[in-house]
C-alpha cells in the first residue's frame, strides 16, 4: 500500500492570501501547503482518493494520476469537496461513474451543491457520480482494499475517518476535522502501520484536534507510526514543531509518499 498526502493544509492553505506571519512567508516548501487530500494505492493498483477538495485538479497533474477508482468523503464542507467537478477526465478515460462514499449527511450536501450532477436529463459532458451511502459504518470493499468508516464529530458535525486493510496485510487510518471520537470507535484504530490524525495548531479549538489532543490519541492507538496533516501557519514552521515530536511521529507535507509495508 502506498500513501501520497497531495495536501496537508486547512481550509485556507498555507500560506493564507494576505497574511504577514512569518510562516506564509516560509522559504521552505514543507510550510506551503495546499487543502488536505490523499492518495492511497493498494497493492492491486487501485488508486483510491480520500478528500476531494479546491485543489484536485493541480493535485492529480503535480503527481501524474492517471486512473482513480473512488472517492472517500470525509464531509462536505467545501475544501474537501471543491473539486468534484474536475472528476470529468477520469469519467472520460474510465468510460464510467465515479463512486463516491459517504454518510448520509455528506452525500445529500454533495446532491445539493452539485445538483446538476444528479438531474435526470443531464447535459453531455458533465460529470458522473454514483454516491454511496456508508453512514453505518459497515465495512467495504473498494480493490484490494477492505475500507472501515470511523464515526468521529467536527463540533456539531458527524464526519467519518477511514481504516484502509490491504490484503497484502498493510493497514494504514485517515482522520481529519474531528475534534472527537468515541472510544468504541478509537478501537477501530489499534493495530495499525500508520495513522494520519488531523492536528490544526498547537493551541486547543472548538471543532478540530489541536497538537496534544492529537499526539493523545496517538499514544491510545499506538500505532508504527503517525503522521500530521489539516495544519494551519497557526501551527508554526514545520521544521521547528516536527523536531520536538515523538520519534514515531512527523508533520505530512504536500506530496510526501509513503510505502507502508508490514
Amino acid at each position: 500500500m502506498t500513501l501520497t498526502f497531495l495536501g496537508t493544509g486547512t481550509s485556507q492553505g498555507v500560506p493564507v492570501i494576505a497574511c504577514p506571519c512569518n510562516v506564509c512567508h516560509s522559504t521552505d516548501p514543507h510550510d506551503i501547503r495546499l487543502r488536505t487530500s490523499a492518495l492511497v494505492s493498494d497493492s492491486g493498483n487501485n488508486n483510491i482518493l480520500i478528500d476531494i477538495g479546491p485543489d484536485f485538479r493541480s493535485q492529480m497533474l503535480t503527481n501524474n494520476v492517471q486512473h482513480l477508482e473512488a472517492i472517500l468523503i470525509t464531509h462536505a464542507h467545501r475544501d474537501h469537496v471543491g473539486g468534484i467537478d474536475d472528476i470529468r477526465p477520469f469519467n472520460w478515460i474510465q468510460k464510467q461513474n465515479m463512486q463516491i462514499y459517504g454518510n448520509t449527511t455528506a452525500l445529500q450536501t454533495i446532491k445539493h451543491s452539485y445538483y446538476y450532477i444528479f438531474e435526470y436529463h443531464q447535459y453531455p459532458g458533465l460529470p458522473e457520480a454514483t454516491l454511496n451511502d456508508v453512514g453505518d459504518c459497515k465495512p467495504f470493499r473498494i480493490g484490494n482494499t477492505t475500507v472501515t468508516p470511523v464515526k468521529g464529530l467536527h463540533k456539531d458535525l458527524p464526519v467519518l475517518g477511514y481504516r484502509l486493510d490491504d490484503t497484502d496485510g498493510s493497514s494504514m487510518a485517515y482522520i481529519t476535522d474531528m475534534n472527537h471520537i468515541d472510544d468504541d470507535e478509537l478501537q477501530k484504530l489499534l493495530h495499525l502501520d500508520v495513522l494520519v490524525i488531523n492536528a490544526l495548531r498547537l493551541q486547543k479549538h472548538f471543532s478540530h484536534f489541536c497538537l496534544p489532543e492529537s499526539l493523545s490519541i496517538i499514544e491510545k492507538c499506538k500505532p508504527k507510526q503517525a503522521y500530521l496533516t489539516h495544519m494551519s501557519h497557526e501551527m508554526g514552521f514545520h521544521a521547528d514543531v516536527n523536531s520536538t515530536l515523538p520519534k514515531n511521529v512527523n508533520l505530512a507535507y504536500d506530496n510526501l509518499k509513503l510505502i507502508i509495508k508490514i
